[in-house]
């Protein structure tokens, strides 16, 4: 307890499972903090007395699932794309538009989820996202024309969209400050996620396609019905179930995440958005109730936050008789402007200063350019590979096999990633500068050389950077932001990072169609603009205590 001690936390009780807040008031480390600020510390102090619970690893696995879905269906629809496009019988061009379609989906999720989570709270945007991914994913396997699929496939991406927001928000005001590495392993799981689509697909697209690997008995690829003559052989429904097979499955597992999340662990409200509406009996009630699921005991009470209140003059509220931010009771007898008030009051956080200014800026640049690059590397690069593999007369069958090997690559890029914080010099900010250098380097190499370990070489090194930049990126994101405006930071970053990745795919596939390497460097070259937009990020909001 000694380091907590220095901390702020002045005290244990006898049995040494709760914590004593003796003299907060006299605490050197709130001066000049904001009642907000005050409270949500002593927060962080009990969350760091209890440690890594129970409570803390079933929110940290529940949080991981969902954002395995987030690239469970980003890859799948770029595994499905051929045993549609030959069933359907749309052009390559137009192949983008299903990208498109659940990147409109995923962006307006980011957005509205992510301002959502900061107004109803986290608790219902974290199971409403998954229920929505689950029926709609459930419901993809039964289109048989083109618009159905766009228009279910923009729906799952609503569904799958406020997942990182919600859920880098959610593990990062339950863990302790020493855990918060654990924000960039959260991303283990979106490899996790790849590999199990990867696996399924693999086990079920090549297996139930059209003739042999989408090939008739001549050798050639069959044709959609809509494209041959009456009675000619050709592609349809019955014989190319396997991309159907995929999104029955992915459904289904969507569906058990959503029953683990809302029936087997019932999630409680974050005491930082209870404190920041005002709600401060019920952030102690639910820190009692983590205390005891952890199986320790909570020293922090109402009276504890009273004190603070008490003393507290330095607020505008002191003078003015305005309820402000944390100011519990009072900010619940707010009127309706008062809070309308509030609320646009939160959003000028992220502008509150030159600096943080220029954080917010670079910080959406970053997502904007990120999502450019992994959005035409997850979409196309499979099709590249199976179009690049079919030139050397690689099978359909292996292509996939070979895809499970690339994405398993990026668990220990994550996990690189989130080494990387506790690194001295390098940290979180020049593990972001290398890894997405090298990335974007990577799909610069592919675009050179086509021979099938080459191929395969440098998917596995593109994966590998991708998966440790995000991971980084991601958990880092959340961090340098106060509870107010944390998810909505979050949110609205992602959403630029989504609407960007509504327009690349369109763009890749148009290169696509008439240069196989042309959506490489379209993808390079925008992920090297992350490079130089992360050398300029202040290093102030570089792992700082977290309100």
């Amino acid at each position: 307890m000694d380091d907590q001690k220095g901390a702020g936390i002045l005290g244990e009780s006898p049995d040494g499972k709760a914590t004593v807040y003796n003299g907060v008031v006299n605490d050197p480390e709130m001066d000049g903090l904001t009642l907000y600020e005050k409270k949500a510390l002593l927060v962080n102090r009990e969350l760091d007395s209890h440690g890594m619970g129970k409570y803390q690893w079933y929110i940290f696995f529940l949080c991981g699932m969902g954002y395995m879905i987030d690239l469970l269906y980003a890859q799948a629809f770029g595994l499905i794309a051929p045993a549609l496009q030959q069933e359907l019988g749309f052009s390559t061009s137009a192949l983008g538009n299903i990208f498109s379609s659940f990147n409109a989906g995923l962006c307006a999720g980011a957005f509205v989820w992510g301002v959502l989570v900061d107004i109803i709270g986290r608790q219902y945007a974290f199971n409403l996202t998954v229920l929505i991914a689950s029926v709609f994913g459930l419901s993809l396997g039964a289109p048989s024309n083109y618009d159905g699929i766009l228009v279910l496939t923009a729906f799952v991406g609503f569904g799958v969209g406020g997942n990182i927001p919600i859920d880098t928000t959610i593990t990062l005001e339950f863990l302790p400050q020493n855990r918060r590495f654990l924000l960039a392993l959260l991303s283990i799981f979106q490899p996790i996620g790849v590999v199990l689509a990867s696996g399924i697909a693999y086990g079920f697209v090549p297996k139930y396609a059209c003739g042999t690997g989408g090939l008739g008995a001549d050798g050639e690829l069959l044709k959609a019905c809509s494209q041959v003559a009456e009675g000619e052989a050709c592609c349809d429904k019955a014989s190319n179930m396997g991309w159907r097979y995929l999104m029955f499955t992915l459904g289904a597992i969507c569906l058990f995440i959503f029953f683990l999340r809302f029936v087997v662990f019932r999630f409680q409200e974050s005491p930082k958005f209870l404190l920041y509406r005002g709600k401060d009996e019920k952030a102690v009630q639910v820190l009692h109730h983590v205390a005891k699921f952890n199986g320790r005991q909570c020293g922090l009470t109402m009276e504890v936050f009273a004190a603070l209140t008490d003393e507290d003059s330095s607020l505008a509220s002191a003078a003015s008789g305005e309820p402000v931010l944390g100011g519990g009771t009072k900010q619940l007898e707010s009127s309706f402007a008062e809070n309308v008030k509030k609320e646009l009051a939160r959003y000028k956080l992220l502008f509150a200063n030159p600096l943080i200014a220029r954080l917010t800026i670079l910080v959406w640049v970053t997502y904007m350019f990120d999502y450019w690059g992994f959005s035409i590397a997850g979409s196309l690069l499979p099709q590249i590979l199976l179009q690049k593999n079919r030139e050397i007369e690689v099978s359909t069958e292996r292509t996939y096999r070979n895809y499970v090997i690339i994405y398993v690559c990026g668990i220990p890029g994550v996990m690189l990633g989130a080494l990387m914080y506790g690194v001295p010099l390098v940290g979180r900010q020049w593990g972001m500068v290398v890894s997405s250098a090298l990335m974007a380097i990577s799909l610069f190499l592919f675009s050179a050389i086509n021979t099938e370990a080459s191929n395969v070489g440098l998917n596995i090194m593109e994966y590998f950077f991708q998966s440790m930049f995000n991971a980084i990126l991601y958990g880092w994101t959340p961090e340098a932001y106060p509870a107010p405006i944390r998810g909505t930071a979050c949110g609205v970053a992602s959403f630029w990072g989504r609407l960007f990745s509504i327009v690349s795919p369109l763009i890749g596939a148009h290169l696509l169609a008439s240069n196989v390497n042309g959506p490489l460097y379209l993808a390079g070259a925008g992920v090297f603009v992350c490079t130089i937009c992360i050398i300029f990020m202040p290093r102030k909001y570089m792992g700082a205590q977290s309100y």
